[in-house]
């Protein structure tokens, strides 16, 4: 009669087959931990998060680039027109 231990009777050889158990339990609370953290912080949107929630971000950019000097008052004006 055969006696099986463990996982696939590795068992007797080793002896720590508690051991793979216990490392395989953390790694899949860690991963189940992970996913609920990274589904929360909305980053699996592609990073769209942002825009979706601020939609006046790109013009308050613009302004700010305007009110630097970066842009001339022309090339503020027809960024606006592409934004809008």
């Amino acid at each position: 009669m055969m006696n099986y231990y463990g996982w696939g009777g590795f068992g007797p050889v080793f002896g720590f087959g508690w051991v793979f158990g216990i490392i395989f339990w953390i790694l899949f609370i860690c991963l189940v931990v992970g996913l609920i953290r990274w589904f929360a912080s909305g980053n699996h949107k592609g990073g769209q998060a942002d825009e979706e929630e601020n939609p006046d971000k790109a013009l308050d950019i613009l302004k700010e680039r305007y009110a630097k000097g970066e842009i001339t008052k022309k090339e503020f004006l027809e960024m606006k027109k592409d934004i809008v």
